[in-house]
């Protein structure tokens, strides 16, 4: 196996134990993360995948939810440190939100991209020097697993039982090996895994 140098495209979502990224009645009800989002597990495993990024690559969905969120927390009183950090790198980074939607970013340091998504992530892997880290969009990661172009795939597993909704690993996808590269268990029964691709 070669040692991977430079930029690489790393993936980050959370599932729930039974293999889910989202309940199967609101999408976008993520309340079931959020009392394992703030453990020490959760937020020092999406600070060691955001020391590394030069940029963000989000889904249009993700971007309103991350970017309208995230920087309110930078002024809060009694935020926790890792939390205030990576607010204050989303803010700063480069991002790329991918859309065929939006004509123009309201955010600031954001470009949107109407082209398909493992295009973009292999230019931007090539062109920025860091990790393109795209954060929790499941159809930009479901893309790329699909083109076999993910050199990282971060998971952080919450001890819930959704009992059904929409998947990450669907059937049918480019078989693949990886090896694990780092694994942290929290308390709370949050279980942290990294694994690379094996290429």
């Amino acid at each position: 196996m070669s040692q991977q140098t430079g930029g690489r495209i790393v993936t980050n979502i959370a599932l729930s134990l039974d293999g889910h990224y989202a309940a199967p009645d609101n999408p976008l009800d993520m309340s079931w993360v959020m009392p394992y989002a703030v453990s020490d597990v959760a937020r020092d495993h999406l600070t060691s995948l955001w020391e590394t990024a030069s940029t963000a690559l989000l889904g249009r969905v993700n971007a309103e939810g991350f970017l309208g969120f995230w920087p309110t927390v930078i002024g809060m009183e009694g935020v926790d440190p890792r939390d205030k950090a990576f607010a204050k790198w989303l803010v700063e980074t480069d991002k790329v939100v991918l859309s065929s939607t939006l004509d123009a970013a309201p955010w600031e340091r954001t470009t949107v991209v109407d082209k398909p998504t493992a295009q973009v992530a292999e230019e931007l892997k090539t062109t920025r020097g860091g990790d393109v880290l795209v954060l929790s969009s499941a159809s930009v990661i479901k893309a790329l697993l699909r083109a076999g172009t993910i050199d990282r795939l971060a998971l952080t597993v919450f001890p819930v039982l959704l009992g059904g909704g929409p998947r990450l690993f669907d059937d049918g996808l480019p078989a693949a090996q990886w090896t694990l590269v780092s694994q942290t268990a929290g308390e709370d029964g949050t279980l942290a895994l990294v694994y690379d691709r094996i290429r």
